[in-house]
């Protein structure tokens, strides 16, 4: 039987993936940005034949009120 490689071996160092990692997490979100990806992910996940478009899940979240806790 062939042996085999361990899988629980930690990931190799990425000091410039690491950075960027520290860059992004400073940058932090837009509202703007959230507001785009919560329609995409509407968008996204509404039923195929269905008729949501981009636009319309957009328009929808502007009139939603989410509350923040």
């Amino acid at each position: 039987m062939a042996e085999r490689k361990p899988t629980m071996v930690r990931a190799p160092k990425r000091p410039e993936l690491e950075r960027l990692f520290a860059k992004d997490k400073e940058a932090g979100v837009s509202d703007a940005v959230l507001q785009e990806q919560r329609a995409s992910f509407a968008y996204g996940n509404a039923p195929k034949g269905s008729r949501i478009t981009k636009a319309s899940a957009l328009s929808a979240l502007k009139s939603l009120r989410l509350a923040h806790n």
